[in-house]
């Protein structure tokens, strides 16, 4: 992915306290703020948030292989729990935060290199006051599942 015009960091706490969990996501997709450093490590992007919905994009590289020649479990669920946790973050209200307390991925198609560029779409199943939960699909360009994920998010007052 070409991330030339992506900059990379850490937004202040206090605007991500401020706006509602959607209007934040899109406004650093907008590039008003930066993007996190995991997504430049593991070659992939926010690309589209909606009301309990969030899609990512990216492209595994040589460089997130393990040692059996493909691309390591970790860089799927990685994707698999950015997509499911910004799926939650679409719904907070200013003040609210959340945080996994758990997640679970099954890997049902090996990826590679050459896959390309990968889909994957998360959406809210559930959102409660305090627990919320996410399902979300990997898939490559043909539209082959090669993936999917779910996660139990706990809702808490970021106000403090």
């Amino acid at each position: 992915m070409d991330f030339n015009a992506v900059d990379f960091g850490l937004p202040d706490m206090a605007d991500i306290k401020a706006l509602p969990g959607r209007a934040f996501l899109e406004r650093m997709m907008a590039g008003e703020f930066p993007s996190p450093p995991i997504c430049q490590t593991m070659n992939f992007m926010l690309t589209s948030v909606g009301d309990g919905e969030a899609r990512f994009e990216g492209v595994p590289e040589f460089r997130h292989y393990n040692p059996l020649g493909t691309v390591h479990g970790g860089w799927t669920g990685t994707i698999l729990d950015s997509s499911l946790g910004c799926a939650v973050h679409t719904t907070l209200a200013p003040g609210e935060g959340y945080t996994t307390v758990e997640f679970k991925v099954n890997i049902v198609r090996p990826v590679f290199e050459t896959s390309g560029r990968l889909v994957c779409d998360g959406r809210v199943v559930h959102r409660g006051k305090r627990i919320a939960t996410s399902e979300a699909t990997l898939k490559d360009g043909e539209g082959r599942l090669l993936a999917h994920g779910t996660e139990t998010c706990m809702i808490f007052s970021a106000s403090g």
